[in-house]
């Protein structure tokens, strides 16, 4: 995922390592803990593919620190996702929450939430779209816990994928451009990662640091199960679970793997389409998209 911007990378981490370094001695090991190892950096890359498929020349310090505030705003939702799912691990560390304690990991996503802002404050475009993408993930993570055990279907799944994940990625497309291009695109290219994370999940992939047991658990409409729930009897078992239902509904959720896959084709092939359409140069966001659909793998 992250050819070819390993020099970007360098200097995101070297960014975020002087502000944990700078950052107040009480939240420090918090941060630490929080941030340092851990990351793959999808979103940063999404960002730097988007700034280079558009602009002339190398990444510029604004990109870099539009990147760093994305990780931040990452970082907070993973901790508030965490705290939800009563998650101890993230891929195999202790969560915040777990390590530190409820309240201190609540204060540290708060302090991380202020200094996202400060990071951009000098670039009015990228302020506004740091305020878009938190307001647009705490609505759809507000719409996702109301609509839990509804028996919705695969447009109710794109609507909530487009939301959740799809706005984190948008916001990358646009920061990385400095305008509006590529918004349909990132839109397309999260939508796609959320799907592959759904998917991963099922099979029992561990790569994205996912948890496909809690979604099941609470609820909540991942791809395989708005397709699974399409026959009535499992869309019964979603709604009201059993010990028993819920070992029928994986088993058909495992069933929905093959569908799951093909709509993914679906949603990659409209990426590419849309990259081809408005980059410069393509051919760094199609490698991005083929790279995103590999991860349900």
């Amino acid at each position: 995922m992250a050819e070819g911007f390993d020099e970007e990378l360098a200097r995101l981490k070297s960014h975020l390592g002087a502000w944990i370094e700078a950052s107040d001695r009480e939240l420090k090991p918090l941060l630490e803990w929080q941030f340092l190892g851990r990351s793959k950096y999808f979103r940063p890359v999404t960002l730097f593919a988007c700034h280079t498929s558009l602009a002339e020349g190398n990444v510029a310090d604004a990109q870099i620190r539009a990147a760093a505030a994305v990780e931040m705003v990452h970082n907070v939702s993973l901790i508030v996702d965490d705290i939800l799912d009563r998650s101890r691990f993230r891929r195999g560390v202790l969560t915040l929450h777990c390590r530190f304690g409820l309240l201190p990991a609540l204060m540290a996503s708060g302090y991380i939430t202020a200094d996202a802002y400060e990071l951009v404050d000098r670039n009015p475009f990228a302020v506004r779209r740091i305020a878009e993408l938190f307001r647009r993930l705490a609505a759809a993570e507000t719409l996702q816990w109301r609509l839990r055990r509804q028996p919705l279907g695969l447009e109710d799944w794109r609507i909530l994928a487009g939301e959740d994940t799809g706005s984190m990625f948008e916001a990358c497309a646009c920061l990385g451009t400095g305008d509006e291009t590529l918004r349909r695109f990132g839109h397309l290219l999260g939508m796609l990662y959320h799907g592959c994370d759904d998917v991963g999940d099922v099979k029992g992939a561990v790569a994205l640091g996912g948890g496909g047991e809690e979604d099941l658990r609470d609820g909540i409409l991942t791809l395989p199960v708005a397709i699974a729930i399409q026959d009535p009897e499992t869309a019964l078992h979603f709604r009201r679970p059993t010990p028993d239902g819920m070992a029928h509904l994986l088993n058909r959720m495992e069933e929905s793997l093959p569908a799951a896959e093909r709509y993914l084709d679906a949603i990659a092939a409209e990426a590419e389409e849309e990259a081809v359409r408005v980059a410069r140069s393509p051919d760094v966001l199609v490698g991005l998209v083929r790279n995103t659909r590999r991860l349900s793998a």
